[in-house]
Formats: C-alpha cells, structure tokens, sequence
C-alpha cells in the first residue's frame, strides 16, 4: 500500500475539511474516521492526540494535533 492519510474528523470540523483538501491537493489519499459516528475511531484519536480535538491527521507513522501545514510539508519533506 502506498502513501495515504488517515484524518479524524467531526462533521462541522473546519479545519478537518481544510486538512482533507490539503492533502488530496498534494495527491494523497485520505481516510476520513468521524470520531462521533464510530466509537473505535475515538477510542483511537484520544490514544494517539490525548483528547478528542479534531483534526488529528496520521501521516507516515506520525500524529498531527490540529491543521498544521507546516509539520505535514515537514512530514513529506516538501516546501
């Protein structure tokens, strides 16, 4: 399997939609986890986040607390 992310999200994230059409925009493909319709996505976005602030985005083996451009150009080594 190649590169993809995995986003937890809500549906009236903002910044969740803006994390998702970032990444698909550098050709990334998303998995989008609504941590308020399934409880295994919750249960995993608080182990990894240590809360249940959204977007918590998975990339390359790390965890992104919150729509951080940066630390994913950083992550793919781009910018």
């Amino acid at each position: 399997m190649g590169l993809y992310a995995t986003v937890f999200t809500t549906p009236t994230c903002g910044y969740c939609t803006k994390a998702v059409q970032y990444l698909k925009r550098l050709d990334i493909p998303v998995k989008k986890r609504d941590i308020t319709k399934d409880p295994r996505a919750l249960a995993e976005c608080r182990r990894r986040s240590g809360g249940t602030a959204v977007p918590v985005i998975l990339l390359k083996g790390k965890t992104i607390v919150g729509f951080d451009k940066g630390k994913i150009d950083r992550i793919l080594g781009i910018g």
